[in-house]
């Protein structure tokens, strides 16, 4: 029995991940029910088990009386003559183990012992499971769509079941039963039943991780990400900065004939991914988050966390984006309000010009035309003694994506995120 005992506890430690020691605890206490089940007490049941062999052993402690007319309680009491049988030095008031025989217990004791260990599995097994998955909290795990409830669907993860909630879904895509699902964990809550588990398609960490998972720079720390913008299902802007001058963090992020930004477009349905340059200089950034536009000049607030872009007539739809798209993504990715303005406009408009941010000195040579209008272009310019923490530059980079060129360049009106 011992040996079987053993194998058994081993057996449930590698598959259910429970530690032999927990469940040694269990059958422990198990013993020390069945006692109390079968005597009517425990308080004095002391219970042995050799956890290298699996032999066990129960005792009851009892005191010592002179005389067995003097045995007020069997259960804690025992006259002088029986416990000398156990240990010939036992004396009055002394107190004396006495072994139990455990096959004696009754069929409702030995159930009862069974129903202890049972319990303590379950419970170790549940705990077991929640640290499993707690540790993969705001992580991605790889599931299996296994059937719907109501608009809701519940993820196998392995050893426990997710939850992908209908405002966590990516709209447009469709989930089949037995489909194989990357999702992100949101949230790992402990019930009475089991661990409950949240996980998510939409959230723009899940773009993070794969990001993490595909890209060795960024596993190394040479490549870090720095901000991410989402709309799921649609489109994602990223921001990466390299540590080392020597790697291209853009070029590390996309792979070789875009093999690694593919692989995430294809875990995503086709999502479409902008991969951009971090930049500490907020006009910079901005210009880069507006991509693939082409801009004139940008005059960022950094204070005010807000900024005034200027493009030219034909580029304004393709900065704005389908239903104002790519600005609202870059202000989200870059965390200003940007203001956008076609150059026609941009010259009756404050805060849009260049002498809008010069002294009165500078304005004159300005004016003399020492800020000749080809430097500017090309993104040469003087800071203002007004705007120290302004700044702006040109930009004429050339688009990285074909299919924004036949982008509509009719559009003329001020759009504002």
């Amino acid at each position: 029995m011992s040996k079987e005992l053993m194998e058994a506890l081993e057996l449930l430690e590698k598959e259910k991940n429970i530690s032999k020691d927990s469940l040694f605890d269990a059958i422990e206490n198990s013993l020390i029910t069945a006692c109390k089940n079968n005597f009517g007490k425990a308080e004095n049941i002391r219970v042995e088990v050799d956890r290298v062999n699996c032999d066990f052993k129960c005792y009851a402690d009892k005191e010592v009386v002179e005389l067995a007319d003097d045995v007020m309680d069997p259960s804690i009491e025992i006259c002088l003559d029986d416990a000398k049988k156990i240990s010939k030095k036992a004396a009055i008031g002394d107190i004396v183990s006495v072994p139990l025989n455990s096959k004696e217990f009754g069929r409702i004791a030995t159930q009862n012992a069974k129903n202890v260990i049972l319990q303590k599995i379950r419970e170790e097994e549940r705990g077991a499971i929640y640290n499993e998955y707690f540790e993969k909290e705001h992580d991605i795990v790889t599931g299996v769509v296994q059937r719907f409830i109501g608009k809701n669907i519940s993820i196998n993860l392995g050893r426990a079941d997710a939850i992908l909630n209908e405002n966590e879904q990516v709209k447009g895509e469709v989930y089949r039963p037995t489909q194989r699902l990357r999702v992100y964990v949101l949230e790992v809550k402990n019930g009475s039943k089991g661990p409950r588990i949240l996980v998510s398609r939409t959230h723009p960490d899940l773009v993070k991780r794969l990001f993490e998972q595909e890209v060795a720079e960024i596993q190394d720390g040479t490549v870090e990400i720095k901000s991410i913008a989402r709309e799921a299902g649609s489109r994602t802007k990223i921001a990466v900065y390299s540590k080392d001058p020597n790697v291209d963090a853009v070029g590390a992020c996309v792979g070789v004939n875009g093999n690694r930004v593919n692989l995430i477009v294809d875990e995503l349905g086709g999502e479409k991914i902008d991969v951009i340059n971090w930049d500490e200089n907020p006009g910079n950034l901005i210009q880069n988050a507006l991509s693939p536009a082409k801009i004139v000049a940008v005059f960022a607030d950094p204070d005010e966390k807000s900024a005034k872009v200027v493009v030219p007539d034909y580029q304004l739809s393709l900065a704005i984006g389908k239903e104002g798209q790519n600005a609202r993504l870059a202000a989200k990715l870059t965390g200003f309000k940007i203001d956008i303005k076609d150059e026609t406009h941009a010259k009756d408009t404050p805060g849009f010009r260049m002498e809008d941010y010069l002294d009165d000195e500078d304005y004159d040579e300005y004016e003399e035309g020492e800020y000749e209008e080809g430097e500017y272009e090309e993104g040469e310019y003087e800071e203002g003694a007004e705007y120290d923490e302004t700044s702006e530059y040109a930009g004429d980079e050339a688009l990285e994506d074909a299919e924004y060129a036949e982008e509509d360049a009719d559009a003329s009106e001020d759009e504002e995120v």
